[in-house]
């Protein structure tokens, strides 16, 4: 048996789909008032270009990894991970050869064929970890968070992240199988539940109908949803809620009145979610704004 690493009162937030670290700021400091002393995965937006089209997460995951093995090896202090080096020639190899995706870049779509591509960049090694810490994936981040947790071997590597993770929470993280390149990652997460010593916690919202809230909202639970009809559900505007809450054996937590994402404060989001734009700034929180935290932060708390 491997030795039980102590509980480490500490989090590493991923953030989601085509967001980057600046985006949950607020939100990392805020846990870190509360307590939970919280690192956000240090990338930047374009660093998820080379996964567009439902491609391998293997660039996210050396990621994920670099931050939670740092955090782990620091007692928990989000001032100790180093930044990594990654530059736009490092971005375009990725995009060229990270696999999968509605491209069928190395020859497949499906997970299990993916050929084993490494991504690029230069992540600095972290010393012997001291710890485990909480794992906080935002949309997107809260699969491939799953992924990290896995023994088994995804695109060439096994992380087994949950080593060094004693808590998953994802926050509006599209968790149930739907059809689609995209979602092959999520239904190869679901080929097992996750690990019996991390304890979960996946957290939804409803308040935003697919049916009334503009066009992104209704493309993305149509997306999430086998049938492709997203009119009917509700959600938070991109993950509907029953999506949201399919972790098996986890506790859930709904939301309600809680949009995705902090829409209003990213410049360009109300080019692609007007409607959510609008809303966020009348004062619609999301899973980062105090009233919404309010809701969530205390179960990293009851281990």
């Amino acid at each position: 048996t491997r030795m039980t690493l102590p509980r480490l009162d500490a989090a590493v937030v991923v953030p989601g789909f085509l967001s980057g670290a600046s985006d949950f700021r607020e939100m990392a400091d805020s846990l870190s008032a509360r307590g939970i002393r919280t690192a956000v995965v240090p990338m930047a937006a374009w660093h998820w270009l080379p996964c567009l089209g439902g491609r391998s997460m293997r660039p996210i995951l050396e990621r994920i990894d670099h931050t939670v093995r740092h955090l782990a090896a620091a007692e928990g202090d989000p001032a100790a991970v180093p930044g990594f080096e990654y530059s736009w020639q490092d971005c375009l190899t990725d995009f060229v050869h990270t696999p999968g995706g509605i491209w069928e870049v190395g020859g497949s779509a499906e997970v299990q064929e993916y050929p084993i591509v490494e991504p690029r960049g230069h992540f600095p090694e972290a010393g012997a970890a001291r710890g485990r810490v909480a794992l906080i994936g935002h949309s997107a981040g809260g699969w491939i968070s799953r992924v990290y947790l896995s023994k088994r071997r995804y695109g060439g590597r096994a992380y087994d992240g949950s080593q060094l993770v004693h808590s998953l929470v994802t926050l509006g993280a599209p968790l149930a199988d739907s059809s689609g390149p995209a979602f092959r990652g999520v239904a190869w997460a679901n080929q097992e539940p996750p690990p019996s010593t991390v304890r979960c916690l996946a957290v939804g919202a409803t308040g935003t109908p697919g049916g009334s809230s503009g066009r992104l909202t209704r493309d993305a639970y149509s997306f999430c949803v086998d049938g492709g009809d997203g009119t009917k559900l509700d959600g938070d505007g991109v993950t509907p809620t029953f999506s949201a809450l399919s972790l098996p054996g986890a506790e859930t937590r709904v939301l309600d009145g809680v949009t995705h994402f902090p829409w209003g404060d990213v410049p360009g989001a109300g080019l692609v979610a007007p409607d959510l734009a609008k809303e966020h700034r009348a004062g619609k929180p999301w899973y980062g704004s105090p009233s919404a935290m309010e809701q969530w932060a205390d179960w990293l708390h009851r281990a």
